[in-house]
């Protein structure tokens, strides 16, 4: 049996995510097939990987060493699928403005990644909340942006969703909504509730909790993620927030479980924005072209104009 990028694949996830069941949900493909792959795995390795319990996979001292190496396998693959034709060559100062969760939880390998392309490429980063990022652009001050496309609302700003990053109950392991496949608002709402406040994110749980009919029992409002990891991990409260700022383990070292919520619960949607009227300048049709290789398929691309 040989190695599958397939298999290491569903590895990572989770690895990552530490439930064979999210990792599925995650990754659009039933739950046999990743436990199949991890299955599998082990035999070719001659290893255990996890440790099986009633709160999930916990990875072993073998599956550690093993989940470092799946890293490079993937990054060097996913390097290898959206490399730039040798023979397009872009130049010139590219500004790019971002918002805090997109600096914070994405762009910055696809920097090095653009830069390591197109060493002729100067990207200048500025981090900037919604409202600037959206006068900034009409301004001319930012060629482009990367920012969550949801939230923007000036008609003379184009915008690309590049992807949409499911939002999930976060829990404190062995809280008794983690043995539950879904929850709905109703459940959440009788939960004490740490609530984020950056990029507009009070805004956005206000539109579902609204449509839902329900109103979340709010402990705290905080504008940090870490924070809000913190708090969940020691059992202060609970949150939804997006798969993209997810992380299966708080500073302090403890789990952090995720759940689906039955309600509808907008994802969020992370793409690149510019003016309506702006010419393209070989700097950003280079990245723009590195995101649509990275990220959409042709029958994927949707822009708001």
């Amino acid at each position: 049996m040989s190695l599958t990028l397939r298999q290491v694949r569903y590895f990572v996830a989770t690895a990552e995510i530490g439930q064979i069941s999210q990792a599925a949900i995650h990754l659009n493909i039933s739950q046999s097939a990743v436990t199949t792959a991890v299955k599998e795995l082990e035999a070719m390795l001659g290893a255990q990987l996890f440790v099986r319990s009633a709160q999930g996979m916990s990875l072993t001292d073998a599956g550690r060493h093993f989940l470092n190496r799946a890293y490079v396998i993937v990054r060097s693959v996913d390097d290898a699928l959206n490399s730039p034709l040798p023979d397009y060559r872009a130049s010139g100062v590219l500004r790019v403005a971002a918002s805090y969760t997109v600096l914070g939880y994405f762009l910055p390998h696809h920097l090095q990644r653009m830069e390591h392309w197109h060493p002729d490429v100067t990207i200048e980063v500025f981090e900037q909340e919604r409202q600037a990022i959206e006068q900034g652009l009409l301004d001319a001050q930012f060629d482009m942006a990367v920012v969550l496309t949801a939230n923007l609302t000036h008609p003379h700003i184009v915008s690309e969703t590049l992807f949409n990053s499911e939002r999930r109950l976060w829990l404190p392991s062995h809280h008794p909504l983690c043995e539950r496949s879904a929850v709905s608002l109703a459940d959440v709402a009788k939960e004490p509730y740490i609530l984020l406040t950056v990029d507009e994110a009070e805004h956005s749980a206000r539109r579902y909790w609204q449509q839902a009919g329900q109103t979340p029992n709010v402990r705290l409002r905080t504008s940090s993620v870490e924070a809000v990891r913190s708090m969940v991990a020691n059992g202060s409260g609970v949150a939804i927030l997006s798969d993209l700022v997810h992380r299966p383990w708080s500073l302090e070292g403890k789990r952090i479980e995720t759940v689906s919520v039955t309600d509808h619960v907008t994802p969020m949607s992370v793409g690149l924005a510019w003016h309506r009227e702006r010419a393209f300048t070989p700097a950003m049709q280079a990245f723009r072209d590195y995101f649509h290789d990275a990220f959409l398929a042709p029958q994927q691309l949707t822009a708001r104009r």
